[in-house]
């Protein structure tokens, strides 16, 4: 049995990825998960994570959430991959170190150190960037829990750091402008899929 796609849509909130995330796994039956809250585990910490009311240091907030990951691989990711089905999930380990590296200040050297601990050999065939200004995220956003609340120069750095992995990560990554109409955007995911071979 062949091995399933596993494809991480990245971005910063209000880019637009979740919709895409979400539309290509309908399309392609492939298993849809999210980051963090993926399991029951990560439903849990998911609380804690985005409660805007909640006080957590840059550590606290980058260990909760590579906890919430390693369970996320050894659980749902992994089994469904090696069980030959593919895997579409909104967020990846890109987003630790963007948002808690880049956007928090974590140390960056650590921070991948200890996302490899909590992924292992799990990482994407393809991660798509869906990347947008931060005044167009912004103005889609709600605004309600503890990342949506951040400022304009904290995505701005969140942002930097999308890109900076997009430019200099070993694994193969596509740059989509989500700044585009949804159908623009679909298009050209899609054709990020076909060049890594999802057809189907």
């Amino acid at each position: 049995m062949s091995r399933g796609l596993f494809v991480a849509f990245e971005g910063i909130d209000g880019a637009g990825k979740s919709t895409q995330a979400r539309r290509v796994a309908a399309a392609h039956g492939a298993l849809f998960t999210v980051e963090p809250g993926g399991t029951d585990l990560g439903a849990e910490l998911r609380l804690h994570l985005l409660d805007g009311e909640s006080s957590l240091s840059p550590a606290t907030e980058a260990l909760l959430m590579l906890a919430d990951r390693a369970h996320h691989v050894a659980t749902v990711i992994e089994p469904a991959l090696a069980a030959g089905r593919s895997v579409v999930s909104d967020r990846f380990a890109a987003s630790t170190i963007a948002y808690q590296g880049f956007g928090r200040g974590a140390d960056l050297a650590q921070l991948a150190a200890a996302t490899s601990l909590a992924v292992g050999a799990c990482r994407p065939d393809l991660t798509i960037l869906v990347d947008v200004p931060v005044d167009v995220a912004r103005a889609r956003c709600a605004g309600t829990d503890r990342f949506e609340r951040e400022g304009a120069a904290f995505f701005e750095r969140v942002r930097r750091g999308f890109r900076d992995l997009s430019e200099n990560d070993l694994g193969e990554w596509v740059v989509v402008d989500g700044s585009r109409s949804v159908d623009e955007v679909s298009r050209a995911v899609d054709a990020a899929l076909v060049a890594v071979g999802w057809t189907s």
